[in-house]
């Protein structure tokens, strides 16, 4: 990691490199950075069948980028309603060679009105991405740092706890073409929230959860699901990151180089193939 950049107040930056070294991360110092989630999220994408993918909560793009460096010919929308994480996006859009796959579009996605205006178009994407606000309002106390506020927790809503994070998930599948595919991570204690939120608009939907280590329950669970299919959800193997040691595990350690990908169909990761650029 770099020193933090020459920046005023409470916004300092500072240069990162996630993925072994494949991909450059401009981000904020203080408030929620890139780490696992964003890691483990990318890798859970497919690679194949996917010329338009959206990153929804985009940050300053980790997810989308990453996704976007594996998936030839590609394009990419980054949705983030900070200004100045959307800012950083773009640069790290640039620092990565994809600022011609990428648009930054800084929009509240569950406002259809603004997110139409800003040029997201509903019924198209092959793929959406997301890591939304963990908690709502109700539930938790915020943090004190603006940002990890806003990463962390969903702004109060009128129709009560979950509401918010239905309303997420329902316009991400907005976004969505006919058997597009929906990629998400979040808490174990929400899947009942999640499944409530799916309904009947997307099916063959997989949960893996993921452990901090072998003796520890799931503390994340990464959901997909294709919308308009109608198969039976399944509970993939879970994948254990830290051994006895706190080590990464061979697995963990080979998806967080960006070495291997999330398999849906068996227990464990599979090697990725790099396509150049």
């Amino acid at each position: 990691m770099s020193d933090p950049a020459d920046r005023p107040g409470d916004f300092a930056t500072s240069d990162d490199t996630l993925l072994g070294g494949r991909l450059n991360i401009r981000q904020p110092v203080k408030g929620h950075r890139a780490g696992s989630d964003a890691i483990l999220l990318a890798a859970a994408a497919p690679r194949d069948g996917v010329s338009r993918l959206v990153d929804v909560g985009a940050g300053v793009g980790s997810v989308g980028l990453a996704a976007l460096q594996r998936i030839s010919g590609a394009s990419a929308d980054l949705v983030e309603k900070d200004a100045d994480l959307a800012a950083l996006a773009e640069q790290n859009a640039a620092l990565n060679g994809l600022e011609r796959r990428t648009r930054v579009l800084r929009v509240d996605i569950t406002q259809a009105r603004d997110r139409r205006s800003a040029g997201l178009i509903d019924d198209d994407a092959d793929l959406v991405l997301t890591n939304p606000p963990f908690f709502d309002a109700q539930s938790v106390r915020a943090s004190p740092d603006a940002r990890r506020a806003t990463a962390h927790v969903f702004d109060k809503s009128p129709a009560g706890a979950g509401a918010a994070l239905e309303g997420w998930i329902v316009a991400c599948f907005a976004l969505l073409r006919a058997g597009g595919r929906f990629v998400m991570i979040h808490r174990p204690d929400a899947l009942a929230q999640i499944l409530g939120a799916f309904g009947r608009r997307i099916g063959s939907v997989a949960v893996l959860p993921i452990h901090p280590n072998a003796q520890a329950p799931a503390h994340r669970l990464l959901v997909t699901g294709v919308k308009g299919a109608r198969g039976p959800i399944s509970l993939r193997p879970g994948l254990i990151l830290h051994d006895d040691a706190g080590a990464f595990t061979p697995a963990a350690e080979a998806i967080h180089r960006g070495e291997a990908l999330i398999d849906w169909g068996e227990a464990g990761p599979r090697k990725e193939t790099r396509t150049p650029r």
